[in-house]
């Protein structure tokens, strides 16, 4: 039982850090990017939505209760980046609603687990899923805490160290992360 929960937490966390799926990391780091260590709470709730919609997703595709083709909702996943970026341009140096972006993480967290779906279900075969799911998604989580720890570390350096602006430095961060997701997006097309 060990080892196949200790399989299952090594897979989500692979499938976070994988530089194949680097669209995680992206969005995390958009996600994250408008906060500041003080902050840490809101950033890793905001990452556990993310987790609760991509997780609700898995579970929905490996019960057989939705199908989808992986090829629109790679498109979708890069426009969830974009849509997030341009988010934060808009919103920076604006009061912040934690609700509307915890809304968003698990929306979004809904689309980004639809694309990781069919892999899913493919490595479960008959097996149930609960006990699976809930390793995988363990891993996908202590992933996600690591990579929200290394961006406010390098938000804390680049804004207090460095003395940048902290609106600047949201809207650099999310304008290249936009262009870049809107790279992503003809390329998924």
């Amino acid at each position: 039982m060990f080892q196949e929960f200790s399989a299952y937490v090594n897979l989500g966390i692979e499938h976070i850090l994988d530089i194949n799926g680097f669209d995680h990391v992206l969005f995390l780091i958009v996600l994250a990017i408008p906060f500041t260590i003080k902050n840490w709470k809101t950033v890793i709730v905001l990452a556990t939505a993310f987790t609760i919609g991509h997780s609700l997703t898995l579970f929905l595709s490996g019960m057989d209760l939705i199908r989808i083709k992986s090829e629109p909702v790679e498109i979708l996943i890069a426009i969830s980046i974009l849509l997030t970026a341009i988010f934060n341009i808009l919103k920076a140096g604006k009061a912040q609603n934690n609700i509307s972006r915890y809304s968003i993480a698990l929306f979004f967290g809904l689309i980004h687990g639809l694309g990781f779906s069919n892999f899913f279900k493919s490595i479960l075969g008959n097996d149930a899923i609960l006990f699976p799911l809930f390793s995988f998604n363990i891993g996908v989580e202590l992933a996600q805490v690591i990579i929200v720890i290394v961006i406010l570390i390098i938000n804390k350096l680049i804004i207090d160290i460095l003395n940048f602006s902290q609106n600047y430095w949201i809207r650099f961060v999310s304008i290249a992360i936009g262009l870049w997701s809107i790279q992503l997006i003809f390329d998924r097309i």
